[in-house]
């Protein structure tokens, strides 16, 4: 009965607006008032878009959360839990000011710190922003799991997103006019966070690896991998198809206010999935390494991160290319990274690092309309580079600075035991055997 009467009265405006121009009364007002529409529309869809985001969180925590194993659930979880809170934090009061205050140097912005805003627009942006924010932070919980401590960590996680992250952000989407960001006056393009979200988390993942170093037993002298299971592959996957539906709204949210991109813009993250999901399979099989839900998981997480960057200036069959080598990448890059005894636990490096700066090189590539435009691309390698040598050596500076004040990593007696009796004094499944945990004291 809703709907009826809500197509009664969308028929019933038509006509009325049809009137208006046939006779010609006040055609002004009719725009202004289908302009009024829009505008409400706009704002109904970017708060859905909100809640999408902070959904992807939970898809995060169930990622990491099954890829670590069962001793150490309850930190990495708790570590998702609250980066978003105090990082959200930090992001308020000082991240949005920096990122898109006034910019008149292109390096950071100097104003609207804690900011308040008296209008709905306005309070969505900030809201929308901070949901990207605190995505930026999550990416490192899952990479530094079973071994980081859990103060130290959101110290850092608070940081990054009120510091490294919303600097890097400044610019390319800060400031506006003659003042934006040194890299948006370069041309450099981004449309929602391939690398300033994304890659800027995976390099930041990858400094506080190289701090912390891996996991006891990841790597032996000779140069072995010895593989560590995560305790629970199905939260993995449901993890993937949340991260998968929340994306929706990552990409969705950055459309145009007449939305009238929006269509392709969800389009090409799903096929971005979707490429993600054949190229991993793919590779896979080439190489005879055996189906791995992780792996294929990844691929399309991977495959997401891969179309972020140019979603709304890809025609589909190149959003499905670049997100299937976005799917062998995630392969190819994290047994890269084993190589160098860097113990990511999550591929949280593979997917959002690489995978980010591969995206934002696609959007160069592939721009629709005027593709392999050597200034464009030339743009955005200058982005990337820059994105790593900020975010990587930023966080580096950070973390070993943070180990001179703590002790980032936990004992080998306490990552025996696990994170969750050591830190938490709780265990993450009531059938665990608390004995065997004591039997290590």
């Amino acid at each position: 009965m809703k709907n009826l009467k809500f197509l009664l009265a969308t028929v019933g405006l038509l006509m009325l607006s049809t009137t208006a121009f046939g006779e010609g009364i006040n055609v002004p007002d009719s725009a202004a008032k289908i302009d009024d529409v829009f505008s409400v529309v706009h704002l109904i869809w970017l708060s859905i878009c909100c809640a999408l985001i902070l959904i992807m969180q939970a898809g995060f925590l169930l990622v990491e959360g099954g890829m670590v194993r069962s001793k150490n659930a309850i930190n990495v979880i708790l570590k998702n839990f609250t980066d978003v809170g105090l990082g959200t934090v930090g992001y308020w009061v000082f991240g949005f000011g920096l990122m898109f205050g006034a910019n008149e140097s292109g390096w950071f912005g100097t104003s609207n710190f804690l900011p308040i805003f008296d209008n709905s627009l306005s309070s969505l942006d900030l809201l929308y922003q901070m949901m990207f924010a605190a995505t930026a932070a999550t990416i490192m919980s899952g990479a530094v799991a079973e071994r980081f401590s859990f103060l130290p960590y959101i110290i850092g996680a608070f940081i990054v997103t009120s510091l490294i992250y919303p600097i890097f952000g400044s610019w390319v989407w800060g400031g506006s006019g003659e003042n934006q960001g040194w890299l948006a006056g370069l041309g450099f393009i981004d449309f929602a966070g391939g690398t300033v979200v994304h890659s800027v988390g995976g390099w930041c993942a990858l400094g506080a690896l190289v701090v912390i170093g891996p996991r006891t037993g990841r790597f032996s002298r000779k140069g072995d991998v010895h593989n560590i299971s995560g305790h629970s592959l199905p939260f993995v996957a449901l993890g993937g198809f949340i991260l998968w539906f929340g994306w929706f709204g990552f990409n969705g949210g950055s459309a145009d206010t007449d939305l009238s991109n929006l269509g392709q813009i969800l389009l090409n993250t799903h096929l971005g999935a979707i490429g993600g999901i054949c190229g991993s399979v793919a590779w896979l099989a080439l190489t005879k390494r055996g189906f791995m839900m992780v792996m294929i998981v990844n691929g399309a997480l991977g495959g997401l991160v891969s179309v972020t960057a140019a979603a709304d200036i890809l025609q589909p069959q190149y959003a499905f290319l670049a997100a299937f080598f976005g799917g062998i990448l995630v392969v190819v890059s994290a047994e890269s990274l084993n190589r160098f005894r860097i113990d990511d636990v999550v591929g949280a490096v593979s997917v959002h690092g690489f995978c980010g700066a591969w995206g934002t090189l696609v959007a160069g590539l592939f721009y629709q309309g005027d593709m392999f435009n050597l200034e464009r691309i030339v743009a955005q390698v200058v982005g990337i580079v820059a994105a790593f040598v900020w975010a990587f050596g930023a966080s580096f500076l950070v973390f070993k600075a943070l180990n001179q004040v703590f002790t980032l990593r936990v004992s080998t007696k306490m990552e025996q035991r696990g994170l969750d009796i050591s830190e938490h004094k709780e265990i993450g499944y009531s059938d665990f055997v608390i004995t065997h945990v004591r039997a290590d004291q």
